[in-house]
């Protein structure tokens, strides 16, 4: 079995015991290897209080595991403000979303836009709000057309 899904499996009741999910879990090579461990709450936030929390309860649990013989860093941290959406699901809880979307194919033109995903039906049609100039637009087009996802900020 891979190292990370070891560690992936190894963590996983300390995340559950916290209520936060794992984002992604991988090593950064460097100076010195960090084990970087990214996670989120369910509504996709996040605090430095509970990465705090996770990352003291986490670092105790591989203290003791044999198979980590050298020396790292541990990092556990969030995700980030602009952080990819993999699971396109995701998207029908998070409450009117801002994001930056690319889409397989051109949609009024244009195959780029950031801007508030208002809904999604039932036959997976998003609805997109975004500006053009000072104007605000719609698109519709299928989650199936998303070619990459993130959150963005609003500046």
């Amino acid at each position: 079995m891979d190292r990370t899904v070891q560690l992936e499996q190894k963590i996983a009741p300390v995340l559950e015991d916290f209520n936060v999910r794992l984002y992604e879990l991988k090593w950064l090579s460097g100076k010195e290897k960090t084990l970087q461990i990214a996670i989120m709450k369910e509504d996709g936030s996040m605090d430095l209080d509970t990465c705090a929390a996770v990352s003291e309860k986490i670092s105790e649990l591989l203290d003791d595991d044999p198979t980590l013989n050298e020396a790292y860093t541990l990092e556990v941290c969030s995700p980030g403000a602009e952080r990819e959406i993999r699971d396109l699901g995701e998207l029908r809880t998070m409450p009117e979303p801002y994001v930056y979307v690319r889409l397989r194919h051109p949609v009024k033109k244009m195959i780029e836009f950031t801007g508030t995903i208002k809904a999604i039906d039932d036959n997976d049609t998003v609805t997109l709000e975004y500006r053009d100039k000072a104007a605000r637009r719609t698109a519709e087009f299928s989650l199936a057309d998303i070619e990459f996802i993130r959150l963005a900020v609003k500046i």
